[in-house]
């Protein structure tokens, strides 16, 4: 991962909730596109985040809100769908289809040029979607190879209605002329006005520029390029590429006249021809075309009832169909309407090259000179400030939070290293804080798996877990530990604790209590043990007990050290050997009140013949016991006397 993506501060964040930001895609002028995992559906998507900077500016703010609600009234398989609109504290994003692969200007990049059934394929899906938006009434009024998208599956799909507006809105002043410059329709550059013809004049100079391999007008100014589009017509591409069919030279022509009436009338009419085109050069898309709920695809130029509208009548030209067209003939036609307009395009072409000779000496040597942003990624603040004033750039500080660039150094600046600006323009310059503070709330008796979650949402680490046998539910944290990024003790975080993204919390959990094994057999006190992670030692203790029976276990002998038992541990068994037994004491040869006194003191019983109640005491003696004297028995344990009468 590139050092500007792992600085980028959104990248970990959860956005509103639900869309996990993984990574940077693309950044451009007004936005930057992440890939983002949908939390609530479990998918990923493309999330479009507006720049901080464009955040308080209502046009740019509409424009984005626009985008999404031109994408969202389009059901086409072949226009990146838009799923979601929305602002997050003071950050607006759209969420859209995620679509990995390639860009048509990449792929343009690799091949410079692309053959004709590659130019075919992605012409006729490029085409079937802006059919759809023609036919809801938008146009797109930025079509451009790099909205257009070849993802890896071969599905192709346009995107990025960020300046489409309705037909009925169809003039742009001064401001909002902010299409690429390269395929600006000459009445955008003229008049500032745009319908879906424009659109057509954008979509002839991409057809152009696939077969050739480069743009037809080029120029080191945007102004002499658009001068260009309002003067000049677009060549044959044919004449760079020999092996460039006629019929394709021909929609070439016919899409980029400079009169919108003598274009098709809209994407539908010129998808008409190029599937004639496709019949007669028996080239079909390499790319079958799906077919999307409620449009029939092969037949575009039909209403489809609520799902797409054709365009008002009144927002074009003729409607006289592609099939009752020669096209050889309307190029004989407008190549004497082109001589005819020759006066007055001389006028145009005398002013405008005034503008332009102008305009290139403010540009290339006057006061308007661009400069370009320096690399000052990596420096502190002090010396990026330099580096920009070097290059009459003003720097701006902006302080962003970054994970793992010390405080006061850059991390990136808006726009990006390498854009070219007027001079005295400012950069803002990003300077990292360090890492985002972030607040953990108590973790103490929390399941692990929620306090996991929490670290998540706060890109905390979640870190080392032991396990004890505890009186809390198993799974529940015992107790919790910040291990600090700077080094140093750990922090208590088990009643909650300051923190900063990127440290690591360790965890003590519980693993319930340790099974009770009193009064059970030595076999299944051993399973009951082992089932919990415990390891139980075969040499067993023995005791005796007076209430549990012999071989029964009455326990587990304490552990080593104190403390709990953990899984792993290897525990010993107490086992019963019954009650305890004790020598009977000696009576012989005393009398009988003395002999039983003596063994009920030791917890003994007595017994004798009945009669002997009636003699006294002194005149008796005792002979002999039944458990003999030293033998071992039980407390309890009743002992016979034989008396005599003393002499």
């Amino acid at each position: 991962m590139s050092t500007s993506q792992q600085t980028d501060p959104l990248i970990g964040r959860l956005v509103d909730d639900r869309y996990r930001v993984r990574a940077r895609i693309a950044r451009g002028g007004m936005a930057t596109v992440y890939v983002a995992t949908d939390l609530r559906l479990e998918r990923r998507v493309a999330l479009k985040v507006m720049h901080g900077h464009l955040s308080d500016d209502t046009v740019f703010q509409s424009r984005f809100i626009q985008e999404a609600r031109s994408a969202a009234r389009l059901a086409d398989p072949h226009v990146v769908n838009v799923f979601d609109q929305g602002q997050d504290g003071d950050m607006a994003y759209l969420v859209m289809e995620y679509l990995p692969g390639i860009t048509l200007r990449e792929l343009m990049r690799e091949q410079k040029r692309l053959n004709v059934a590659q130019t075919i394929t992605i012409m006729d899906a490029v085409l079937s979607g802006l059919a759809a938006a023609h036919r809801a009434g938008i146009v797109h009024r930025d079509v451009k190879p790099e909205n257009v998208l070849l993802a890896e599956d071969g599905r192709i799909k346009i995107g990025d209605f960020g300046l489409a507006r309705a037909t009925t809105a169809n003039t742009a002043s001064g401001a909002m002329l902010m299409g690429t410059i390269a395929y600006l329709a000459p009445e955008l550059v003229t008049r500032g006005t745009a319908d879906a013809r424009s659109d057509i004049y954008s979509l002839g100079i991409l057809l152009y520029e696939m077969l050739v391999g480069e743009q037809p007008y080029q120029g080191e100014q945007p102004m002499q390029i658009a001068f260009q589009h309002a003067t000049e017509s677009v060549p044959r591409p044919s004449a760079k590429n020999p092996g460039v069919p006629e019929q394709l030279d021909e929609l070439v022509l016919w899409s980029t006249e400079k009169v919108p009436d003598d274009r098709p009338l809209d994407a539908s009419v010129m998808l008409q021809r190029l599937r004639d085109i496709e019949r007669e050069l028996g080239v079909a898309p390499q790319v079958a075309r799906a077919v999307s709920v409620g449009t029939a695809v092969d037949d575009d130029t039909l209403d489809s009832g609520e799902f797409t509208k054709v365009l008002p009548s009144n927002s074009t030209g003729p409607t006289a169909s592609v099939d009752e067209v020669d096209n050889a003939a309307q190029l004989r036609v407008r190549a004497r309407r082109r001589t005819a307009r020759g006066a007055w395009l001389l006028v145009l072409v005398l002013v405008l090259a005034g503008v332009a000779g102008g305009t290139g000496w403010w540009f290339g040597s006057g006061p308007g000179s661009l400069v370009a942003v320096p690399a000052v990624n990596g420096l502190p603040f002090a010396d990026a400030q330099a580096a920009l004033q070097a290059q009459s750039l003003v720097a701006v500080q902006e302080d962003v939070y970054a994970l793992n660039v010390a405080a006061g150094i850059v991390v990136g600046t808006d726009p990006d290293p390498g854009q070219r600006l007027d001079r005295d323009a400012s950069v803002t310059v990003q300077v990292s804080q360090g890492p985002r503070p972030q607040q953990v709330e108590a973790l103490g008796g929390m399941n692990i798996d929620q306090a996991k979650g929490i670290l998540v949402g706060k890109n905390l680490v979640a870190g080392e877990e032991q396990r004890e046998f505890t009186d809390s539910d198993a799974g529940a944290i015992v107790s919790a530990s910040l291990v600090p990024r700077s080094g140093g003790a750990p922090i208590d975080c088990t009643p909650g604790c300051s923190a900063f993204e990127g440290e690591t919390v360790t965890f003590l959990v519980s693993s319930g209590s340790v099974p009770g094994v009193r009064g059970m057999s030595v076999s299944g006190a051993t399973d009951a043990l082992t089932g919990v992670g415990l390891t139980v030692s075969g040499d067993a203790r023995q005791e005796y007990s007076d209430s549990v029976d012999k071989g029964e276990v009455i326990g587990i002998v304490a552990r080593d050290g104190g403390g709990n038992w953990r899984p792993g541990d290897t525990v010993t068994l107490t086992v019963s050997l019954g009650p305890p037994l004790f020598p009977v004491t000696n009576v012989v040869g005393m009398s009988r009140d003395a002999a039983k006194a003596a063994l009920e003191r030791d917890g003994f019983t007595v017994e004798w013949a009945l009669f002997w109640n009636a003699a006294p005491d002194g005149l008796t003696k005792v002979t002999s016991q039944d458990p003999a004297a030293g033998a071992q028995r039980v407390k309890g344990t009743n002992v016979y006397l034989q008396l005599t009468v003393t002499g």
